[in-house]
C-alpha cells in the first residue's frame, strides 16, 4: 500500500486532467490547501518528532546538553535551502504554482523541470519506508499537483506521449526512494539524516502551498476550514 499510493495519485490526477478538464481553479485551490495543511501536519506530529528522536538515540552516549538537537536543525535547514534550489529549475511544480513564462509552447520535454521534480519525489518517499502514514500524506500531496501540471503541459502543447511519460516516472519516484531507503543499507544507516532533509523539503513545499493558494491573502472562510480539516485527519492518523 505504501507503494501503490503515491503512485496511484499521480495516475488518477493524470487521467482526471485528461478526462474532466478542470477549469475551477477555486476548487483546486482548496484541494491544494488541504494538502498542503494535511502533509504539513503528519510532517509537524509524526515525522519531525521520530527524527529528533532518533537523533537523540544515536548521540546519547557521545553528545550532552541540547548540543544534539544541532545536527537535525542543520539537516532541516539544509532541506529547506535544497527545496529552494529545486525550484529554480521546476519554476514552483511541486506545490502547484507553474510559471507559465518559463515554459510557454512547449515544443519538448521540459528536462529541467522533469529532473527537479523526480528527485523532490524520490527524496519524499524515503521516510515512507519507516513512517508508512507519511505515503498518505504524499498521495494526497501528488493528486492535485497531477491534475495542474498535466493541464499545464497539455494547454502548452506538449506532446500526449511525452506528457503520459513524463507523469509516469514522476508517479514511479516516490514509490523509488520508499524502496531504496527499506533496501540500501547506505541510506538505511544515515535515514536520520535523510529524513531531517526531508523535513525541511516538505516544511517549505506545504507552507509555501497554504500561502499561495490565497487570493491576495485575504481572508477565506473555506480556505480555513479545509486547512483545519488537514491538521484535524492529520492528527488522529
Amino acid at each position: 500500500m505504501i507503494y501503490i499510493l503515491p503512485f496511484l495519485s499521480v495516475i488518477l490526477g493524470y487521467a482526471a486532467a485528461l478526462v474532466l478538464k478542470p477549469e475551477n481553479k477555486k476548487s483546486l485551490k482548496l484541494l491544494l490547501a488541504f494538502s498542503g495543511a494535511f502533509l504539513l501536519s503528519l510532517t509537524v506530529m509524526h515525522l519531525l518528532p521520530e527524527v529528533y528522536e532518533s537523533s537523540l538515540h544515536a548521540h546519547e552516549n557521545h553528545m550532552h546538553g541540547h548540543s544534539h538537537n544541532r545536527p537535525v536543525g542543520i539537516y532541516i535547514m539544509a532541506g529547506i535551502v535544497f527545496q529552494i534550489i529545486l525550484e529554480y529549475f521546476s519554476k514552483g511544480a511541486e506545490h502547484g504554482h507553474v510559471h507559465i513564462h518559463g515554459y510557454k509552447h512547449l515544443q519538448k520535454m521540459p528536462w529541467l523541470l522533469f529532473f527537479s521534480l523526480c528527485v523532490h519525489a524520490l527524496l519524499e518517499g524515503m521516510p515512507v519506508s519507516h513512517h508508512h502514514d507519511m505515503a498518505w500524506g504524499i498521495a494526497i500531496h501528488h493528486f492535485p499537483i497531477a491534475i495542474i501540471l498535466t493541464a499545464f503541459f497539455v494547454n502548452s502543447g506538449l506532446d500526449r506521449a511525452a506528457i503520459m511519460l513524463f507523469m509516469l516516472a514522476f508517479a514511479a519516484m516516490t514509490p523509488l526512494g520508499t524502496l531504496l531507503s527499506g533496501e540500501l543499507r547506505f541510506i538505511s544507516d544515515y535515514y536520520t539524516e535523510i529524513s531531517a532533509v526531508v523535513v525541511g523539503i516538505l516544511f517549505h513545499i506545504s507552507s509555501t502551498i497554504i500561502f499561495e493558494s490565497s487570493e491576495g491573502h485575504k481572508f477565506n472562510l473555506a480556505k480555513l476550514l479545509v486547512i483545519i480539516l488537514g491538521v484535524v485527519i492529520a492528527y488522529f492518523m
